[in-house]
């Protein structure tokens, strides 16, 4: 078998997150990963939220979660011991509990508690694992450990509802990126912002569309992610939609988003070299 030949200067570190609850961040999550490992990415999701959708959403029991993100914050577990392997190809996780509820009260004494996961996921031994990407799942919030994941990212992408006011709730996001950018990681950079449950019948959506491209241009992906049955289905059956109807719309859409962020890295990586 041969040797898996990881991407030059290790894992690209990407954070999802909006801190409003129902924007499919936990969905892009699980099948942009699985998009990127059918291009034969070997892909790890740091599962950041309490309430482990992303965990269940893989088939991973709560009593297979032995070790956690908790024990990854707390130092109490590698990323090599907390990583577990799924049941698809090129796809790996380290599982979360609603142990991570308390993080914010329990972490508050320790100085470095911004940095805890940035630390974690900068261990040597992460090499053995020889990764391409690294995606943390965030918690619907903007608290101690979705500031963790941006100081850990090299990038966010940002799941954005099509719906009435969506970009409204943009402001404060950016506005956390921005304080992280100035005071603790100077290389975090919006990967883009995909836009979900998109309705081409639906005048509403074109309209949020039309609005996102025009006020931010090309951080906004050209792919969209339609409302797709499927796509909600798949997380009851614990597999990617890629997995459960790979020809669906939904499995195209990520198929093609997942192709879409290749490609930027790639073109960010011609920019800086």
């Amino acid at each position: 078998m041969p040797t898996h030949k990881p991407r030059t200067g290790g894992a690209r570190i990407i954070a999802i997150a909006n801190q409003k609850g129902g924007v499919g961040k936990t969905t892009t999550t699980i099948n942009l990963a699985a998009g990127l490992a059918e291009l034969g990415q070997r892909v790890l999701i740091v599962d950041l939220d309490p309430q482990g959708n992303a965990s269940t959403g893989l088939g991973i029991d709560q009593d297979r979660r032995d070790i956690t993100t908790y024990d990854l914050l707390t130092g109490d577990a590698t990323p090599v011991q907390a990583t577990q392997m799924t049941e698809f190809e090129n796809l790996f996780i380290v599982p979360a509990t609603t142990d991570l509820s308390s993080a914010d009260i329990e972490l508050i004494s320790n100085e470095k508690r911004s940095f805890l996961l940035r630390d974690a996921l900068r261990q040597l031994s992460m090499d053995s694992l020889e990764l391409d990407y690294i995606l943390i799942d965030c918690p619907p919030s903007l608290n101690i450990l979705t500031v963790n994941a941006f100081i850990a990212a090299h990038s966010i992408i940002v799941p954005l509802q099509s719906e009435f006011f969506a970009l409204e709730g943009l402001s404060q996001l950016m506005l956390t990126i921005r304080e992280v950018r100035e005071t603790a990681n100077k290389g975090l950079r919006i990967e883009g912002i995909v836009l979900t449950m998109y309705d081409r019948r639906n005048n509403l959506s074109i309209q949020v569309e039309n609005d996102a491209r025009e006020n931010l241009g090309e951080l906004v992906f050209k792919t969209v992610i339609p409302r797709n049955v499927r796509l909600s289905e798949a997380p009851s059956f614990a597999m990617p939609v890629l997995t459960y109807d790979p020809a669906s719309k939904g499995s195209q859409a990520y198929r093609s988003l997942a192709a879409e962020v290749m490609s930027v890295e790639l073109n960010q990586a011609k920019r800086t070299g």
